[in-house]
């Protein structure tokens, strides 16, 4: 399957998941709940803990290599009534690329695709632990063999987030830095 196909079948995906939790909402409303449970079924991610998990990395930001030159920029959002964490990428040379983070309640656990304007999409699932979003997967690398992907965000002091891109040949045996960035606020 194409990465543009595999990235139109998520989007599909996520909105399905939008639609559905619209849906919940119209019918919970239309019930002789609360005032607190009538605004909690209108925007159910916004009601609910682990949806927000990843907000820390919400926000305007330049993004730093490990030492401290500029490797881009990212504008990260919460889209479909905070259901989605949508980070738009642009990096230093030219690159774009968008992520969407979300939470799988069903699952209990987050997944990220990630797609780039030179057609490549990873996906991850994850989850919060040990005090930082953690998501895994696998991925074919450009030799044509697979590897195995660790991506983790990590909430800083002064409101900054490192987000640390692993790879590894061999299983998990030994793991190769990818990208190391951290995200700084722009200021206002």
């Amino acid at each position: 399957m194409s990465t543009f196909r595999l990235f139109v079948n998520a989007l599909i995906t996520l909105l399905a998941l939008s639609a559905a939790a619209n849906l919940s909402a119209s019918a919970q409303s239309n019930s002789n709940a609360s005032s607190a449970q009538a605004t909690a079924a209108a925007a159910p991610c916004r009601a609910s803990e682990a949806y927000r998990q990843l907000d820390f990395w919400v926000g305007e930001w330049d993004v730093q290599g490990p030492k401290g030159k500029t490797v881009g920029a990212s504008s990260v959002q919460l889209i479909l009534n905070d259901c989605v964490v949508f980070e738009n990428w642009t990096g230093a040379g030219g690159s774009t690329g968008k992520s969407f983070n979300l939470y799988n309640a069903q699952t209990r656990k987050w997944k990220q695709v990630w797609v780039d304007n030179q057609g490549n999409m990873l996906e991850f699932i994850g989850e919060f632990k040990d005090g930082a979003m953690r998501y895994s997967g696998e991925s074919i690398a450009q030799n044509g063999k697979p590897v195995m992907d660790r991506l983790t965000f990590f909430p800083l002091a002064e409101g900054r987030v490192r987000q640390l891109w692993e790879q590894s040949p061999d299983k998990g045996k030994t793991w190769n830095i990818v990208f190391d960035g951290t995200y700084i606020r722009k200021k206002q």
